[in-house]
């Protein structure tokens, strides 16, 4: 008797693994927890090995299961992508993005309005966290693919756009005239927040972390109000406050990269369509 790999059944296996419970995956496939589990006991007949360990927080893959896991997720990739180029079928479902928050504001309208030109059966949720979140979020697989933030050689990731770092004040005059520097700045693990604390020490400049907020909105209202500075791209600075100049009272910024960074490798085809968009789209804005 002739045994195959039922589609089916490898992406309900794909989704029990990213979900880490039977029924999350099943919400998220649309089944019953019921069937979920008749699908994982047939796929586990077809290969006559245990493919799923359960555990008081939920289910993981077994050795066994880890092994499909890698062929499940390239199959599925390929099949997916085979259907939608042969067939003319459009992409359809939900797609998870994250991205920070600055990052959105500068960038996020026009770069969601050409994707459902294009996709207009996608759905897709946008997440705004620092790097360091989004990071945790897509080794936990609740994001499908991020827009992240790196500088230097710290992420061996192909960088799409550089954005400078740059002082935000509501008048020059007024920021520097502060002694010690009063600073309104994000999350410490933030690359704005250590950015700004390494170049301001290396520099022998004396500074004060009056104001904090994790949102950029948060940020904007502390500098128009005169009561410190931040630092933000330079394509999420507003009309109304000032680019401050560097030199003897501020150090100059580096500027940072832009990269896309998956969930999941290889990429579903919605997430590496929705990367293919960003990579064509944000050089040009």
């Amino acid at each position: 008797m002739s045994r195959h790999l039922d589609i089916d059944l490898l992406r309900t296996f794909v989704a029990i693994a990213q979900a880490r419970t039977l029924g999350q995956a099943a919400a998220r496939i649309g089944r019953t927890q019921a069937a979920v589990s008749m699908q994982v006991k047939k796929l586990e007949e077809t290969l006559n090995q245990p493919l799923l360990h359960r555990t008081g927080r939920g289910v993981v893959p077994t050795l066994h299961g880890e092994r499909l896991l890698g062929h499940a997720r390239t199959i599925l990739q390929h099949h997916d992508a085979a259907l939608a180029e042969i067939s003319g079928a459009t992409l359809s479902g939900t797609l998870r993005f994250g991205c920070p928050e600055d990052y959105a504001v500068a960038f996020l309208p026009q770069i969601l309005r050409g994707f459902a030109d294009r996709h207009p059966q996608v759905r897709v949720e946008v997440f705004c966290a620092p790097t360091a979140r989004l990071d945790d979020q897509l080794r936990k697989h609740t994001l499908d693919l991020a827009l992240v933030s790196t500088i230097g050689a710290e992420r061996k990731l192909p960088v799409i756009r550089h954005e400078a770092l740059v002082w935000v004040g509501l008048r020059h005059d007024l920021a520097a005239a502060c002694e010690p520097l009063q600073l309104a700045l994000s999350d410490p693990d933030t690359l704005d927040h250590r950015v700004a604390c390494e170049r301001l020490d290396a520099a022998g400049r004396r500074y004060r972390l009056a104001y904090a907020s994790a949102s950029i909105s948060g940020l904007l209202a502390i500098v128009r109000s005169g009561q410190a500075m931040a630092v933000l791209t330079r394509s999420a600075v507003p009309s109304d406050l000032q680019i401050l100049e560097t030199g003897d009272v501020l150090p100059a910024l580096p500027a940072i990269g832009l990269a896309v960074e998956f969930s999941l490798e290889p990429a579903t085809a919605m997430a590496a369509a929705f990367a293919d968009h960003l990579r064509a789209t944000l050089p040009t804005l």
